[in-house]
């Protein structure tokens, strides 16, 4: 139970906005409006301040967020974004990056080793710049347990699409 009190933590951590609806995997605020692919039912959606979207996994210690940044971001490039996910985290070790293509834009998927106040935990980390706002998709788990979640990480990816807000 703590590790996953400290990854809800980490993942209030990582930033985002306020005043969002969510339904039918369509989330919508008054900046920003975007849809991500459907998650498996074994993922909760839990409510953490300065979040979009947040899930849980009950009792593993995985959890997923997708936050959308449409102000006070500046330009910076995808390397600068995702090194700003990492704030926070110590003894980071980077096990993997490149880019992707995600909504017909360049995104930026990183793999992490680090630690969270001493804890271990694997982090995949997307970042896109689109229509003027920053998209960052986090996923955290304990080491060695992120391979079994991350086709419903990479489904929630493949289902993103950035529309309108309205």
């Amino acid at each position: 139970m703590q590790r996953m009190t400290l990854l809800l933590v980490v993942l209030a951590s990582l930033g985002g906005c306020h005043r969002v609806t969510f339904e039918d995997s369509v989330l919508s605020k008054p900046e920003v409006r975007y849809r991500v692919g459907p998650l498996p039912k074994t993922w909760n959606r839990v409510w953490l301040e300065d979040n979009d979207l947040a899930f849980s996994e009950a009792g593993t210690g995985r959890a997923l967020s997708v936050n959308a940044t449409c102000k006070g971001h500046d330009d910076p490039p995808l390397q600068v974004l995702t090194r700003h996910l990492l704030m926070g985290f110590t003894a980071r070790q980077e096990v993997s990056q490149g880019l992707i293509m995600l909504d017909g834009r360049e995104a930026l998927r990183s793999r992490f080793l680090a630690k969270m106040d001493g804890v271990p935990v694997e982090l995949e980390l997307v970042v896109l710049k689109k229509d003027n706002c920053v998209f960052d998709f986090t996923y955290v788990a304990p080491p060695g347990m992120a391979e079994e979640r991350m086709p419903d990480f990479d489904a929630l990816l493949a289902g993103f699409k950035a529309e309108r807000p309205g």
